[in-house]
């Protein structure tokens, strides 16, 4: 349950407070439902009466037990709400139907509320917004559909994947350690309403006495965000970040995306593969059926061709903005996008091409672990032992993913 944090005064067993300040609490809530002292109203139907409230910058919530009717209330909840020369009265349960989620906030009024910043909101903020695209949306693969906060001694890390693109948001963070799965529809929202914040403080807490289970705290000035971590373990993302490069291209985004959407424009179907051939300073895309391409500058090392799924490049590009760096080590392997902090690795298509040049290469290493001699010592040296050449890498299925859960 998310908890506004409001500054205010206590009147008996309401409160008083800024107009303003209860107004833009509840803009930042991602609840639908809003517990304000003994009763559950609509959070936009609330925010909404409170916003049209005029006479004052104060108000004042009371418990009351007479509702507008002049009536006692005893049966149902009612409070009284003063502004200016407006008194009005809520019930349980006003501006709730029966769609309205069931997500809860709880009003809170403290004389004073503070809050000690440990990182940017908007930076914060910013990060959701480029994890948030990444995730799964298949039901079946639960921990694929969250993002997964994981902090050190000098980052807090944002993951992501969905089986064929993971991407890493880090920020500087030196706030202790700790880590939670939180799900992704929980974190809809938030990010809007970071980018409204001036500080934000993230944190862990144990949850009871287990030592896996965590929740994600996150406080700004005037709300609570906190999520209890989702059961499973998340994949070893480290792992499956490309290190070893043959290709680098820095290139600008905004040139990227009117390339790919002049490709996407003579597809006929939302699957539209796009061939890359990065080298002598740009990137050539084009349709695998050579219907069209386009050229943009680039500042390249190396040269060589890989394919990419076209909607996964478009998201790519899109989540990184401004100037990027793709870096590629061979057309089978996956293909690395950076950008301060940020990145996110990406699986290319099979081509026939691909398919022969990742045989050759494991020719080539099978000879040459043949024709190596083991190192021994004194008169006693062994013989080099024949291996058996591997397989060439066979043509991945539309199904085969990098990351699994």
């Amino acid at each position: 349950m998310e908890k506004l944090n409001i500054e205010g005064k206590r009147s008996g067993k309401g409160f008083v407070a800024h107009k303003a300040l209860l107004v833009k609490a509840l803009m930042m809530a991602i609840a639908s439902r809003v517990v304000l002292m003994d009763i559950t109203v609509g959070l936009k139907g609330l925010l909404g009466y409170i916003k049209a409230l005029g006479g004052s910058n104060i108000v004042k919530i009371v418990p009351s037990e007479v509702g507008a009717s002049g009536k006692q209330a005893k049966k149902h909840r009612v409070i009284k709400v003063i502004c200016g020369n407006n008194t009005s009265y809520l019930s349980d349960g006003d501006w709730i139907g029966d769609k309205t989620p069931m997500t809860l906030c709880e009003v809170r009024v403290s004389p004073q509320n503070t809050v000690k910043p440990n990182i940017g909101a908007s930076e914060l903020a910013e990060a959701i917004n480029r994890v948030l695209p990444f995730t799964a949306t298949d039901d079946n693969r639960p921990v694929l559909q969250c993002v997964y906060f994981v902090a050190d001694k000098k980052y807090l890390r944002l993951v992501s994947a969905d089986g064929f693109r993971l991407a890493v948001a880090r920020l500087d963070y030196d706030d202790g350690e700790g880590k939670a799965l939180i799900n992704r529809d929980d974190l809809k929202g938030v990010a809007s309403a970071l980018r409204r914040a001036k500080r934000a403080r993230v944190s862990f807490e144990k949850i009871g006495k287990s030592l896996d289970g965590m929740s994600l705290i996150i406080d700004t000035e005037l709300i609570r965000y906190k999520w209890a971590s989702a059961n499973g373990e998340y994949p070893d993302y480290e792992k499956l970040t490309p290190t070893e490069f043959n290709i680098t291209a820095h290139f600008d985004t905004v040139e990227a995306t009117k390339a790919v959407n002049s490709l996407k424009a003579l597809s006929d179907s939302k699957s539209y593969p796009i061939d890359l051939n990065i080298g002598d300073g740009k990137i050539v895309m084009s349709n695998p059926d050579d219907k069209g391409q386009a050229e943009l500058p680039a500042d390249t090392e190396g040269e060589g061709k890989i394919r990419v799924e076209g909607r996964y490049l478009a998201s790519v590009i899109k989540a990184c903005g401004g100037m990027v760096d793709l870096r590629v080590n061979t057309p089978v392997t996956p293909m690395l996008f950076s950008q301060n902090g940020y990145s996110v690795v990406v699986m290319p298509m099979m081509t026939e091409e691909a398919k022969k040049q990742a045989a050759a290469e494991a020719v080539t290493e099978a000879a040459a672990a043949k024709t190596e001699k083991p190192k021994g010592k004194g008169k006693g040296k062994g013989k080099a032992t024949a291996e058996k050449p591997p397989e060439p890498s066979p043509e991945p299925e539309p199904e085969k993913e990098p990351v699994k859960a």
